[in-house]
């Protein structure tokens, strides 16, 4: 690589969590720009997700296109993040203006660099313009520079490329870097994830986490950027110089006490991930299986926890030092069958639930070494696997419905279970070749495209396409929980879970009985959620493994206990005091701000929380069949509607009308809790009481009042 540029700064020490600067970076033109971290930019957005936004909104024009060179990867932890003594909190939040959505798009992301980026001096970093050559950004913490490097001739593959660059800056200590990449099939589709490094010494491997959602990688690939290096020797709890050193301490020792005691009784997360979820969900008739048709299998079992037990290589697989939940597992000396490595035997990070159900049991395929094969090369090549699977289960359908046909696909016999094909198809999207050109533009894009070009019925590609706001829906049933088809959505990126994950609660548990308390949780929840985006922390900690005495409290769905150990958590490293009431307004400031930067990319009204009717019920008569006892059932007790006499066609209809109906109640009690207009819009009230009444954002939203 020829080193192309040098820059020297003066690396400072961090304070409360904060390194109190931002880095901005034009790719471009090689220039590069410390911006201040103000008081007031801490107390409104906090960090993370909330900076990412506010540099994102203060750097581009408002209607931004997702290739203009002005669009920006926004990389951000949080002033929790890197704080070994506490589970989870490795996290990296990014942001971009999507391909997929057309607007502000977050993805959260395990791994070494967004600690290693702020411990080097750096709270957030902002990619903005285009290279002229595939370009390798190195910051190094230990020596105080930022390298411009022309890395031509580079593998794109991920894995390999990330080997490399381990090897080359970590100077015989590989664990002092990490890597974030995309890959070949995020520069030739719209599916682009970004692979975030950590160093395995047990293993001696490299290791990936994936901000996967609304192709944040496919931005990165159009600016040519080829990898971003961030090299820091150490990680020690007394570098992010906490308020109350003693205090985080004790509050990590309990968190982590608590999950090395409870987490073998409970998911075993540290064995299996969230593999165990396979069961629960096939079990609960939740499981997504060929495109969102039904919600189980009698084959579920075959993808299940038992089987990825007996796979995954045993050891610790932290994806940051210290988190017990450890829930980052990985199969070892795996033969791929298919593609450019086919015969080589490779380490596989996961499969976790959302790419076993979207690759598996969504695409009528119950074989965990296709699953294992396919997270690889998703992986390999750059591409989030959610995407990948629910827009392969929607083509699979079209194929078998006849809305396409093997003269569109190039001779892909694409039905469900077709291994082969499915192999075929990402191998395509990856060059972005023949049909796979077409695919890797994602669902929304794909329903046009059917419909124009191939004459498909563009009514029932609406219907079973499952994206909303552009983004292929994550791997949960939903026609049963109207709480989780508001936790869709009405989720502000699209529909992604973990935002709000309510259907486990909803379905599982049955905490949410009544459509009062299911309003609520849409609004407490995904407020909850956006607190971890905030500060660098993973969500799992909080409720996947929870006190024995939870189920006993007065609302064990927000397993409180954990919540106040979070306030704790974030007291003792800013010294804001803070309790977990307050905890939810920091939330409530960065995600109406994000609903309004939606407005001025055009969206974030009423209109774009839509949803695609598979996600509410039974589209088709085969559908309503399959679990007609419950349907005929519900229009009978539900809604008072005498089945018996009625076709099925009349059957579907009636229902669909009273679920639609639902719905959109719902979204008029979950606005009015929120503090939005019936539009959608957050109020003038509502940006005034949060401090965000700045004065872009009261021209954009008062028109809407």
């Amino acid at each position: 690589m020829n080193l192309l540029e040098e820059h020297s700064y003066e690396k400072l020490p961090l304070e409360h969590g904060y390194a109190n600067r931002t880095l901005h970076i034009d790719v471009g033109t090689r220039a590069i720009t410390e911006k201040p971290v103000t008081a007031q930019m801490k107390e409104t957005f906090v960090g993370g997700r909330g900076f990412d936004l506010w540099l994102l909104w203060n750097s581009i024009p408002p209607r931004t296109k997702w290739d203009d060179a002005a669009n920006e990867v926004v990389i951000g932890s949080g002033p929790l993040a890197g704080s070994p003594i506490y589970p989870g909190s490795g996290k990296s939040i990014c942001c971009a203006i999507s391909p997929l959505t057309g607007s502000v798009i977050d993805s959260n992301v395990g791994g070494y660099f967004g600690p290693y980026l702020k411990f080097s001096g750096f709270d957030a970093i902002e990619l903005q313009g285009r290279s002229e050559v595939p370009l390798v950004v190195v910051i190094d913490g230990d020596n105080g520079t930022i390298r411009f490097l022309d890395g031509t001739g580079l593998t794109e593959n991920a894995y390999l490329l990330s080997q490399q660059l381990h090897d080359h800056f970590g100077d015989g200590k590989p664990v002092k870097v990490s890597v974030v990449t995309a890959g070949s099939g995020a520069r030739h589709s719209w599916l682009g994830c970004l692979n975030v490094s950590w160093y395995d010494k047990k293993r001696k491997a490299v290791r990936f986490k994936q901000a996967g959602r609304g192709g944040i990688g496919t931005v990165f690939a159009d600016k040519n950027i080829l990898a971003v290096v961030s090299v820091h020797t150490g990680n020690a709890l007394k570098l992010n110089k906490p308020f109350d050193h003693k205090a985080v301490m004790a509050v990590g020792v309990e968190h982590s006490s608590e999950i090395r005691e409870l987490d073998s009784k409970q998911n075993e997360m540290a064995v299996l991930g969230t593999t165990h979820l396979v069961t629960i969900m096939n079990d609960y008739d939740l499981l997504p299986t060929r495109n969102f048709q039904v919600g189980s299998s009698p084959e579920g079992e075959l993808l299940g926890a038992e089987v990825y037990r007996a796979k995954f290589n045993h050891g610790y697989d932290g994806c940051w030092v210290g988190c017990t939940v450890a829930c980052a597992h990985v199969v070892k000396d795996f033969e791929l069958g298919t593609g450019p490595m086919q015969c080589e035997k490779v380490w596989v990070e996961g499969p976790e639930y959302e790419t076993i159900a979207g690759c598996g049991t969504n695409c009528g395929i119950f074989d965990p070494d296709h699953v294992i094969e396919m997270n690889f090369y998703c992986d390999a090549y750059g591409l989030d696997t959610i995407s990948v699977g629910t827009g392969m289960a929607f083509v699979m359908e079209c194929y078998e419905a006849g809305q396409i046909t093997s003269e569109h696909t190039g001779g892909l016999e694409l039905n469900f279970g077709n291994k082969e094909a499915a192999l075929a198809l990402l191998h395509q999207a990856a060059r972005g070749e023949g049909f796979g050109a077409i695919y890797g533009k994602g669902v929304r894009y794909m329903k046009r495209y059917f419909a124009e070009h191939f004459g498909a019925d563009p009514a029932f590609l609406a219907d079973i396409g499952m994206e909303a706001k552009g983004l292929e829906y994550s791997e949960y049933m939903t026609k049963e929980s109207l709480a989780q088809q508001g936790g869709y959505g009405l989720a502000l990126k699209g529909p992604q879970h973990d935002e709000a994950w309510l259907i486990f609660l909803d379905m599982v548990h049955g905490y949410m009985p009544s459509f009062e308390e299911k309003a609520e949780a849409l609004h407490w929840f995904p407020m909850w959620r956006t607190w971890f985006g905030l500060n660098g922390l993973c969500k799992l900690p909080w409720n996947d493994i929870v006190p024995p005495d939870n189920k006993d409290t007065a609302e064990p769905a927000k397993v409180i206990k954990h919540v106040e150990w979070y306030a704790r958590f974030f007291s003792a490293m800013t010294g804001r005091s803070s309790d977990p009431d307050d905890l939810i307004e920091m939330s409530e400031r960065s995600y109406n701000f994000q609903r309004v930067f939606n407005l001025r990319q055009g969206f974030g009204r009423r209109e774009h929380d839509a949803v695609p009717y598979r996600s509410v019920g039974p589209v088709t008569e085969a559908e309503y069949l399959s679990r007609q006892e419950r349907y005929d059932g519900q229009l009978r007790d539900t809604w008072g509607i005498e089945p018996d006499g009625m076709s099925i066609a009349e059957r579907v209809a009636v229902l669909r009308k009273t679920r639609e109906e639902q719905y959109q109640g719902l979204c008029d009690a979950v606005y009015h809790r929120r503090g939005w207009t019936s539009d959608g819009v957050p109020t003038l009230e509502t940006a005034r009481r949060l401090g965000i009444d700045f004065p872009e954002v009261v021209e954009l939203i008062t028109p809407h009042q």
